[in-house]
């Protein structure tokens, strides 16, 4: 699943790419993916023209010149391609915006579990599910240490659960929540009422700096072998690095698996 340095790391390829671009026709080989449905999303995109790209939570949003939005929640397998025409399809692609410069935008899915949503931006709350539920961006800038303590005070539950919940705050996934919790040293198990306010503000930083560190990483890695089909995550310290050592204190990392999703820590180091 594309978490925060994934998504930013498409709006900074995208964005050196595709802002005042004008789409020259649409095509939607999978309809149901786009909720606006075929004939209103091929109509309305048909001379649209980009404007820069940003990532809110885990959405992707693509604002054009009219005032509509391309709002992309691309889930666990949804993944973008700029290429040219000529580039073989994938058989699970969504939709197409062929631009003028010659080159296509392409959104496909494996899963076919992702949405795009067609919307103004009054129509948010309205067309783009949950929106109204989520809780703050976790990298805001109007989201400061008190206000991420004070909402993590109304979790109830293990701390990783929380940190993924995106009614709590939203952008963190799987991956990057074992990232964050390692850096602050918190297992990932503990209940959040066992937790002292100095360490959810130690969790606050830990998660600043983790994203500050693995943006840069993620955006260089996309630049240089471009937009990806399964992320990058060779970086990672202990996510899906089961049985290696420890970078910090040594101790063999723990893998654990339920309910589809991987859960790494080290029991050495995270109390």
């Amino acid at each position: 699943m594309p978490e925060i340095p994934d998504l930013e790391a498409y709006a900074t390829y995208l964005n050196k790419r595709l802002p005042g671009l004008t789409v020259v026709e649409a095509e939607a080989p999978i309809a149901w993916i786009v909720r606006a449905g075929r004939e209103e999303f091929l109509q309305r995109m048909k001379g649209q023209t980009f404007k820069p790209v940003y990532r809110h939570a885990k959405l992707l949003l693509f604002p054009f010149e009219s005032g509509d939005f391309l709002v992309v929640h691309a889930m666990l397998a949804g993944r973008f391609q700029y290429v040219e025409p000529k580039h073989r399809r994938r058989s699970k692609t969504a939709w197409i915006l062929h631009l003028d410069n010659g080159m296509d935008l392409r959104y496909f899915d494996d899963r076919l579990m992702g949405r795009t949503f067609l919307v103004r931006e009054e129509e948010f709350a309205e067309h783009v599910p949950r929106w109204t539920e989520m809780g703050p961006d976790v990298m805001s800038p109007d989201l400061d240490e008190d206000g991420f303590v004070a909402v993590m005070m109304k979790g109830r539950g293990m701390i990783k659960n929380i940190i993924t919940k995106e009614r709590m705050v939203a952008g963190i996934g799987n991956a990057y929540s074992d990232e964050v919790l390692w850096e602050a040293g918190l297992h990932p198990f503990r209940k959040r009422t066992d937790i002292p306010e100095e360490d959810l503000r130690k969790l606050f930083h830990a998660i600043r700096d983790t994203m500050a560190w693995a943006t840069p990483i993620v955006t260089e890695l996309t630049e240089e072998k471009g937009l990806p089909v399964r992320m990058y995550r060779d970086h990672l310290r202990v996510h899906k690095k089961g049985d290696e050592d420890c970078p910090r204190c040594g101790h063999r990392i723990t893998s654990i698996k339920s309910g589809g999703s991987e859960t790494n820590f080290c029991r050495g180091c995270q109390e």
